[in-house]
């Protein structure tokens, strides 16, 4: 070994080993300035000697590494999910059927980390891969992301082939961080930490989860046996042995009491933890009665997850503001002081109409209770009329548009106001906004912040305007915060939303009361955008789930001059015009049954289970009641689980949806 080899191999033991004093036992040895010196010395040799450069180098955690796709990964051992419990009453049935197999059970509790699964495979000691839980059955490689986390070893202290589980999350901090970041780029503020990290890991460009500060907590290995581990208590000490983080908040108990005990104090304390948890997991400690409980198809009989119920917190009303949609509906909106919600910091709710806040009797300066309706969007629950002080002003509806001036106007039969006005600023920054939307032409890149910005300075006034960007490059890549990269892949985006199928150009325009599901309905019938412009209204009645009013608003919209001269300028741009039919693929479990969705999916977003269960032969609603066949369950579900079950309907978690849909 010459100089430079030997030089390189101490420079990767102290910081590794800095690291982990550092991330893992919070008991840094050396200072900052001290390790920002070792690596500096370290990248460049690695700089001058690339052949020497060694997979567990602490170099790899910049990141860097970009890959083209996900590769796919089968778990040798399946990752399961647990069953989830909802009350003390169901913590107390699910001791009961451990005693039934088990005399005197011992449990580990844990805290359910707001995260998602990970499997980390070593061998001989070194990182060799990392995958997401997926199905359980198959995951996606997601190595070169895992490898930025600093609180992950790179190599451990033992010479072994190992598998270990555990979460990965953000901490409170680092989404707050990323956040204030996104809000200054334009770009849209993710809901959550979980769904932050889950974002995260599945970065091409392992630079950006670099950079995202993320952390993990391991909780389990998958063949404990061949460690001589006996217990789970054991295999959490055996993973610290090997310099993983494992949670510290973690304690065998042997009774009930206990149990409830540590539920409740973390149930109270939860807000006081520096990262996100959204319940508890119980486990039967000795694997040998782990064997003797055995498991479902789905789910391990010897661990269930109890899960904190839906959670209001108290605030203040500051202000109550009217708010200007596309359509010109006037929505009024709390202006809260700023309170933390499960998961992210709440500062305004909706209060629909001006009857809803009259039925509430809902004032200016009262403290209220808010919750996450369907766990998403913030609404208000009631008002803490013990907490009136007397100096709370009675919200009173204004008469004219707060943006443009002009008169507003209350429809018959609707309980909203309108401004009429089509070149209200706000209205037109509403309608360019939906324009690029996800669900409707999906120009990537252009959250709210941006399209504003575009519209003062007169580069967007109407939505194809989106298609002459490209002649004021040079200007837009002048801008604070752009470049030629940036600028680029804006451009990209509206050339390629250009061959989107017609029904999202339909939903896109905005034609009142026409949602995503109409317009697919829509295009799907008359296959081109000039049939449905010359399409009648009674032929349009005669169409399943479009009757008199919706046929209406169409012919209103098609009949209007100026929303044609429009429609013929993106016909200008070379905008498809056509229905591109999916591809039908019926499955007999998904035939003709309706589907309701509720919590986060690890595998996708809510948006594709849709369009995953649609293309299957399934239908989709929102709520749940009689006629619903299935509701599929992600993570943290809303009140329509508890529904689900009262109501006998059949649930499906989501590794029980994704093998169905493969049948």
């Amino acid at each position: 070994m010459d100089n430079i080899d030997s030089r390189i191999d101490e420079l990767i033991k102290i910081l590794n080993k800095a690291s982990y004093e550092y991330y893992t036992l919070d008991s840094p040895t050396i200072t900052d300035q001290e390790y920002d010196s070792y690596m500096d010395e370290l990248i460049k040799l690695e700089t001058q000697n690339p052949s020497k450069v060694r997979p567990d180098s602490p170099t790899v955690r910049i990141g860097g590494q970009i890959i083209s796709s996900f590769e796919k990964v089968t778990h040798e051992v399946p990752m399961m999910s647990l069953g989830d419990i909802f009350n003390e009453e169901e913590i107390i049935e699910f001791d009961d059927r451990v005693k039934k197999v088990v005399e005197k059970p011992e449990y580990v509790c844990e805290l359910k980390i707001d995260g998602l699964s990970v499997s980390i495979i070593y061998e001989k000691g070194k990182l060799v891969r990392a995958a997401t839980r997926g199905d359980g059955t198959v995951g996606e490689d997601i190595t070169h992301n895992v490898k930025t986390i600093k609180n992950v070893p790179l190599s451990l202290p033992q010479d072994i082939d190992i598998e270990v589980r555990g979460e990965i999350y953000m901490p409170k901090s680092s989404f707050i961080k990323l956040n204030e970041d996104r809000i200054k780029k334009g770009e849209k503020e993710f809901a959550n930490p979980r769904n932050a990290a889950a974002g995260s890991v599945r970065q091409l460009d392992s630079k950006i989860s670099a950079e995202r500060n993320l952390s993990t907590f391991m909780y389990h290995i998958p063949l404990p046996d061949m460690y001589n581990l006996k217990t789970q208590y054991e295999s959490l000490e055996f993973m610290k042995d090997l310099t993983f983080t494992v949670n510290p908040n973690i304690v065998k108990v042997d009774n009930i009491k206990d149990l409830l005990k540590y539920i409740n104090y973390w149930q109270e304390h939860r807000n006081e933890l520096p990262y996100e948890i959204d319940g508890i997991v119980i486990k039967v400690n000795s694997y040998v009665d782990q064997r003797k409980l055995g498991v479902t198809a789905k789910t391990p009989k010897w661990a269930i997850a109890y899960k904190f119920p839906a959670e209001e917190v108290l605030t203040k009303i500051k202000d109550i503001e009217l708010c200007v949609g596309r359509t010109g509906k006037i929505t009024p909106r709390a202006d809260l002081d700023p309170v933390r919600l499960q998961g992210s910091v709440v500062r305004s709710a909706t209060l629909n109409n001006q009857e809803y806040i009259k039925e509430k009797d809902i004032r200016i300066g009262d403290v209220v209770s808010i919750r996450k309706a369907g766990d998403v969007i913030p609404e208000v629950v009631e008002v803490k009329f013990d907490r009136r002080t007397g100096d709370e002003k009675p919200f009173e509806m204004i008469e004219n548009c707060p943006i443009c001036g002009t008169k507003l106007v209350k429809k018959e039969n609707e309980v909203a106001y309108f401004c009429l006005n089509k070149n209200c600023d706000a209205r037109k920054i509403e309608s360019l906004i939906h324009f690029a939307s996800r669900d409707a032409m999906n120009i990537e890149g252009f959250g709210e912040r941006i399209v504003e910005d575009f519209y003062n300075m007169g580069y967007l006034n109407d939505v194809s305007d989106y298609y002459t960007l490209y002649k004021h490059k040079e200007a837009l890549m002048e801008l604070e915060g752009f470049g030629e990269k940036s600028i680029n892949n804006l451009l990209e985006n509206i050339e390629k939303s250009k061959s989107n199928s017609i029904e999202r150009l339909i939903f896109a325009l905005g034609i009142k009361h026409i949602g995503k599901k109409t317009a697919e309905v829509l295009c799907e019938r008359y296959g081109t955008l000039d049939n449905i412009i010359n399409s009648n209204i009674d032929d349009l009645n005669s169409i399943p789930d479009i009757g008199e009013i919706l046929s209406k608003s169409i012919r209103d919209y098609f009949d209007n001059p100026s929303n044609i001269e429009l429609i013929n300028k993106l016909k200008s741009y070379n905008l498809n015009t056509n229905y591109i039919a999916k591809k039908k693929e019926i499955n007999e479990l998904f035939k003709d049954k309706t589907f309701v969705l509720t919590g986060t999916l690890e595998s996708m977003s809510r948006g594709e289970a849709k369009e995953l269960i649609k293309t299957l032969g399934g239908k989709n609603t929102d709520s749940v009641s009689k006629n619903t066949d299935v509701v599929i369950v992600g993570s943290s579900p809303g009140s329509k689980y508890d529904k689900a079950k009262e109501l006998g309907i059949t649930v499906w978690e989501e590794d029980e949806f994704l093998k169905n849909v493969r049948r």
